[in-house]
């Protein structure tokens, strides 16, 4: 028996929207966790809802529920989201660093390799966009106090940043720094360019409305390059 009329036409509706049904769905994924870091980094983990992201956000309660479980199921993506942008930003440059490390490398080198990685560094967090203040709050507040997500900050953006940085110091000072030593002048540097991103207000209005970025950069260069001296 052949098949029915209806049979056939169900078997030619696509099971999901075409192009412009899959950017839409994009485009409400990243409005609610744009709205998600905003709220949670203003707020933090315990006190918000569900309920306060989605009307941030401009979407129903079942629409966040779809793209994202629950609430420590958004928390945890706001975490990736970051991790991902920075990747974007960053990662080029830690990977040719980091495939650099393989190699035998003079003091020289690693210090032109430190400039590039950190003048990265800097131009992603000093540049940022005021639509990216929602990421510099939700990180400040995850530091201050851990939450669901900073296992994941932690291991997949913070220490690998830390490592990377300490071993292109101890190559750059052909080794006369201790892993300690060398730890802690990484820490040390990537926490100075995340201060003058938390504290710009505080900074331009000190310092005048001077390119602060490039002020930045270059005192870095400066700091890097007295490292042949130790």
């Amino acid at each position: 028996m052949p098949p029915s009329k209806a049979r056939k036409t169900a078997r030619t509706i696509p099971l999901r929207p075409a192009d412009g049904g899959y950017r839409k769905g994009e485009e409400t994924r990243t409005r609610i966790l744009r709205a998600a870091l905003e709220v949670f980094g203003n707020n933090g983990f315990e006190t918000v809802t569900t309920r306060q992201i989605a009307e941030a956000a401009g979407i129903n309660l079942p629409a966040l529920t779809y793209y994202f479980g629950n609430k420590e199921g958004l928390y945890l993506a706001c975490a990736r989201s970051i991790v991902d942008t920075f990747r974007e930003g960053v990662g080029r440059v830690a990977s040719e660093a980091t495939i650099a490390l393989r190699q035998p490398m003079d003091a020289a080198n690693a210090r032109k390799l430190l400039k590039q990685l950190l003048t990265a560094l800097a131009r992603f967090l000093l540049l940022a966009s005021s639509s990216d203040q929602g990421r510099t709050l939700f990180v400040r507040r995850e530091i201050a106090s851990p939450g669901p997500a900073f296992e994941i900050l932690y291991g997949e953006l913070w220490q690998p940043g830390i490592e990377l940085t300490a071993q292109l110091l101890n190559r750059a000072t052909s080794g006369r720094l201790s892993e300690p030593a060398g730890k802690v002048r990484a820490i040390m540097m990537i926490a100075s360019l995340t201060g003058f991103q938390s504290g710009r207000r505080v900074i331009a209005r000190a310092a005048g409305d001077a390119d602060q970025v490039e002020e930045v950069i270059s005192a870095l260069h400066e700091q890097i390059d007295a490292l042949a001296s130790i």
